[in-house]
């Protein structure tokens, strides 16, 4: 499984100790240092089943900066991809992907369902 996060995030640290306590294995991928590509978030975001806009960041500095709020229901899948790939800090974190499922942000009982 594909754990993608921003190591200084609360919501990743507990995220993370919640796989460990679980005995859950994982590759670990740092958002800032290795931003998901435009074809993995389409592909995450097809498998995933949700609204694109889970995949944003909405409490994020970058985000209100950039006033996606009152944007991005303007906005085409294709233009929401394209930039959700060009900074990591958009991307909701943290991202549990295998070839299965994705799991975007962290609820613990959603992930206890789907990974235990």
């Amino acid at each position: 499984m594909l754990f993608v996060c921003y190591p200084r995030c609360s919501t990743c640290k507990k995220a993370q100790k919640w796989l460990d306590a679980h005995g859950i294995s994982y590759e670990s991928r740092h958002i800032l240092e290795d931003n998901p590509t435009y074809e993995e978030l389409k592909a995450w975001y097809l498998r995933s089943g949700l609204p694109l806009k889970r995949f944003f960041n909405t409490s994020g500095t970058v985000y209100r900066e950039m006033q996606l709020k009152d944007r991005l229901d303007a906005m085409s899948e294709e233009e929401q991809l394209q930039l959700l790939a060009t900074n990591g800090m958009l991307v909701k974190r943290p991202l549990a992907v295998d070839h299965h499922m994705v799991l975007v942000g962290f609820k613990e009982t959603e992930w206890q369902e789907k990974l235990c």
